[in-house]
C-alpha cells in the first residue's frame, strides 16, 4: 500500500516537533542544502525513511525524497559540516525550535537541524516558517531522471 506523499507546515515549535519526527535519520548530502540568502530561504533536499509505512507494518522501510524548506532566514550558519564534501552522507537527527531568549511570546528565534555525526545547522528566522514536502519514491537511493529546476 503506497500511503499518500506527505506535505506539512510548522509555524511554530509543536509543528516543527512533528515534521522533526517524519525526518528522523534522514539522510542528507551536503550539495543538497541550498541557502538561499537574497529569498531568505534555506531549501535541504534529503531522503527520509516513510515512517507512516514502517508503522503500518510494511516489511520493506521504503525511502522518499524530500524537500524540507525553511522561509524568513536571517541567518544561516553550519557546524562540523565539510561542504567542500559534497558527497558525503549526513544524517538527521532531528529539528529543535528555540526561541529567543525571554521573548517566548515572539515569533523569532532560532531553528536547529542537528545530525548524527556532530553537525548542526542554525538558522535565526523572524519567525517559523518551515515546510516539509515528499516528492516521490527514492529508488534504492537513486532518483534518475528528476531535473534540477533552475
Amino acid at each position: 500500500m503506497m500511503s499518500s506523499q506527505l506535505k506539512l507546515i510548522a509555524l511554530d515549535a509543536d509543528d516543527l516537533a512533528v515534521i522533526s519526527t517524519h525526518v528522523q535519520d534522514a539522510r542528507v548530502q551536503p550539495s543538497d542544502i541550498i541557502w538561499r540568502q537574497g529569498e531568505k530561504r534555506l531549501v535541504v533536499g534529503m531522503s527520509r525513511l516513510d515512517w507512516e509505512q514502517t508503522l503500518d507494518g510494511e516489511a520493506e522501510p521504503r525511502r522518499l525524497v524530500s524537500a524540507l524548506r525553511f522561509d524568513r532566514v536571517l541567518a544561516c550558519k553550519s557546524r562540523n559540516i565539510d561542504l567542500a564534501a559534497p558527497e558525503a552522507v549526513l544524517d538527521l537527527v532531528g529539528i529543535e525550535f528555540h526561541p529567543q531568549h525571554g521573548r517566548d511570546e515572539e515569533p523569532s528565534g532560532s531553528a536547529l537541524l542537528l545530525f548524527a555525526q556532530g553537525g548542526a545547522i542554525r538558522l535565526d528566522v523572524e519567525c517559523l516558517e518551515c515546510e516539509l514536502t515528499d516528492l516521490g519514491a527514492d529508488d534504492l537511493g537513486t532518483a534518475p531522471g528528476i531535473e534540477q529546476d533552475g
